[in-house]
């Protein structure tokens, strides 16, 4: 690519962003009468229930600060985001909706079972919002919330992932992928060092527990101390996380000034783009298995938009690193598959879930029937930025 590549793809992704995404979003999922957003949808905007997943709560509280912070800095974005941040925090630091998994529209608890990726990403969204905002709520709950979930994460396995489940006996990447990031964007909006600390040592657990330095050979689920197993589980591998982990890595590893590990996060994306790709069909499988076996995840082979959205933007910057041309091949194979097969043509954003051949199939995550504004957004906001400054060398 050289510099009118970047701004056409500049021009696109921008347009793409404001015209088919984000409308979507603030016709269909806004509830401004209660607070917060409606994320059980269908593709054409119809609202399926009016209970609220947290999850989504904070994932969508992210999604509209972040459009003020780092997009174009519209107010409209900041009015959302403050729907959404009262409803936060009227209900989720009650003594009930930080132990809720799903609340219904009035704040009273729809599903009590406590996951602690709902706190990764209520941290995540009242960091971006505080960034947007100074607003002291924000930091006082996000601050509390760390204090909780470091003391959880102690436990290393046995956490309550719903709904990713983790087989019994095992240690999942997971959980220390998300609060790896979460807690270096929160040590570095609130200017604490030993939360920076805490998120380098978790870190640390993916680069030398979940992967295997030499072989670059990763795996989802380690026997806890991260040594490798045998079984089925021990033996998936789940592409689009571990891309996505990898570029939270190069952001850690880059902000302490360790080119080694950026340098190994690139071989990682590299390995497992390649690994994960459907041959046959295209796109990105969910789960795999070294083997060729069955890999412990539900529909291993279907083709959600997540991991290709966390591709995209992965495969742009770790070309931006690099300046190896390879990222930018896979970035031209990805996205190629991604914009004929996900978007809706007909009423906007994507459609979240296909099957192998690239049909749209029901939601794969049968404990969370959700649709929110973060996985494209966050690609689309993030891939501007880099073609920004790109398109500006």
């Amino acid at each position: 690519m050289v510099g009118n590549d970047y701004m056409e793809l500049l021009t696109f992704y921008t347009n793409h962003l404001e015209r088919e995404v984000m409308p979507y979003w603030t016709k269909h999922c806004i509830d401004w009468e209660n607070g917060g957003v409606n994320n059980i949808l269908r593709d054409d905007g119809s609202v399926i229930s009016t209970d609220k997943f947290m999850w989504s709560q904070g994932r969508a509280l992210w999604t509209f600060s972040a459009l003020f912070n780092d997009y174009n800095r519209d107010t409209e974005w900041l009015k959302v985001a403050d729907n959404i941040a009262r409803f936060i925090f009227r209900y989720y630091d009650n003594g009930q909706g930080g132990k809720a998994f799903k609340l219904h529209a009035d704040g009273s608890t729809a599903d009590v079972e406590y996951s602690i990726y709902v706190d990764a990403f209520i941290i995540l969204g009242l960091c971006e919002y505080y960034r947007a905002t100074g607003n002291s709520r924000a930091m006082d709950i996000a601050s509390c919330i760390y204090s909780r979930t470091a003391q959880i994460l102690e436990q290393g396995s046995d956490l309550p992932t719903k709904p990713h489940r983790i087989p019994d006996g095992m240690q999942s990447h997971g959980p220390f992928m998300i609060f790896a990031y979460v807690y270096h964007e929160l040590g570095i909006i609130f200017g604490r060092g030993d939360i920076l600390h805490h998120s380098l040592k978790l870190a640390e657990i993916i680069m030398t527990q979940h992967l295997d330095p030499d072989t670059l050979d990763f795996r989802e689920f380690v026997i806890p101390g991260g040594a490798f197993s045998d079984s089925d589980a021990g033996k998936t591998f789940l592409p689009g996380h571990i891309i996505e982990s990898m570029w939270f890595m190069e952001r850690i590893y880059s902000y302490h000034k360790k080119p080694e590990r950026v340098a190994t996060a690139m071989k990682v994306i590299k390995k497992y783009i390649e690994a994960g790709w459907d041959r046959e069909y295209g796109g990105i499988f969910l789960a795999c298995h070294i083997d060729g076996g069955t890999p412990v995840w539900h529909m291993h082979d279907s083709k959600v938009w997540w991991p290709a959205t966390e591709a995209l933007y992965a495969l742009l910057r770790a070309f931006e690193v690099t300046r190896d041309v390879e990222f930018l091949d896979w970035y031209r194979k990805v996205h190629r598959y991604a914009f004929d097969k996900y978007p809706d043509r007909e009423y906007g954003e994507w459609h979240q879930n296909l099957d192998r051949r690239g049909n749209v199939i029901p939601c794969v995550v049968r404990e969370l029937q959700v649709k929110d504004p973060f996985h494209l957004p966050r690609a689309l906001i993030y891939s501007i930025a880099t073609l920004r400054r790109l398109a500006g060398e």
